[in-house]
């Protein structure tokens, strides 16, 4: 039988199959279901900057609504401020604290961040409360017509080193694809400090209803044929890159993560499968995991991780190509 165990983070994870930051993972009961099923890792759903700011300026809304003697006054609009911020903040650090009491698996804490601010100190207490590592699932969207892509990237760098100076623990930064020099940004993230870059963040996209003519979602579930880019990216980076890769978006069966780690993967991230098939399916990517090692005669995860990356592959160009009429043209 093959030997699941890899690092990821500087972790020792008894596989590379990690529960992504979602709804599965919100809760001390559901992250006890993952690990019987044999999560090697979970990150918990994100603790989301825009989503406290948001309701503590509600809160002030209200206030001024209701009539509420000095809601104007900056003493007021402090206590809200602090009073919505500290009752989210201990909800999360009690989450944190009480998984890592009920799983042996690694708790990995997850704040959704879009400024450098006081955020980047509460990273302290969330190592207080013994999460083993931070992933800083960071989006600020690339729409701004003043700011240059140069003025975004060095805002997740301004997020990474100013959390980093404040804790031990280590650090993953979630990023997207949308940067005008994506290979650059992560070398940068790597060479500032980031332990790991994921590979890459799902966003709620727009749809639209034709017969009522009004903006809708479209569907939140990844896609097996989403996975494509992020493994062209890990395909590129791995190997050349001073930080553990992670992919994510798109990984929906263990052949899937096979590929993830021969392209140079360290570990990969999972929702939408486990949405749909349940907290067992995990159990059937380990299997396929494993009987594809056995078949192959890799005894361990390292034997192949990153075998097939740019570096090690024998038609590298094939993760640079992005014509499709380019390889179109090609077919006789």
């Amino acid at each position: 039988m093959a030997d699941l165990t890899t690092k990821y983070l500087g972790l020792t994870l008894s596989n590379p199959i990690i529960v992504a930051s979602s709804g599965l993972t919100d809760s001390v009961e559901k992250i006890i279901e993952l690990e019987k099923n044999g999560a090697g890792a979970v990150v918990l759903k994100s603790l989301f900057e825009e989503q406290i700011l948001r309701e503590a300026d509600y809160k002030m809304k209200k206030a001024r609504q209701n009539g509420m003697m000095y809601a104007d006054y900056s003493e007021t609009f402090d206590y809200i401020d602090l009073h919505v911020k500290e009752k989210e903040l201990n909800h999360y650090l009690d989450l944190i604290s009480n998984a890592k009491k009920s799983v042996n698996i690694p708790v990995i804490a997850s704040v959704n961040c879009v400024t450098s601010q006081e955020w980047t100190t509460f990273a302290r207490d969330i190592e207080k409360a013994g999460a083993d590592a931070l992933e800083l699932n960071i989006f600020i969207m690339p729409f701004s017509l003043e700011k240059d892509c140069h003025d975004i990237d060095k805002m997740y760098y301004d997020i990474l080193e100013k959390v980093k100076k404040e804790v031990n623990i280590p650090i993953a930064v979630k990023v997207s694809q949308y940067f005008s020099n994506l290979g650059f940004v992560i070398k940068t993230l790597a060479d500032k400090g980031a332990d790991g870059v994921v590979l890459f963040n799902r966003f709620s996209s727009p749809d639209i209803d034709i017969e009522n003519i009004k903006v809708t979602h479209a569907s939140i579930y990844s896609t097996p044929e989403e996975m494509h880019n992020s493994l062209r990216w890990i395909g590129i980076l791995g190997k050349r890159v001073s930080c553990d890769l992670a992919a994510s978006n798109g990984v929906h069966d263990g052949e899937a993560v096979i590929k993830q780690i021969l392209a140079g993967a360290s570990a990969v991230q999972v929702a939408s499968a486990i949405y749909k098939n349940g907290p067992e399916y995990i159990l059937e990517m380990k299997k396929t995991i494993d009987k594809w090692m056995d078949k192959k005669g890799f005894l361990y995860i390292d034997q192949f991780k990153g075998k097939l990356s740019q570096e090690k592959s024998e038609n590298p160009d094939i993760f640079e190509r992005i014509q499709f009429m380019k390889y179109f043209s090609e077919i006789k």
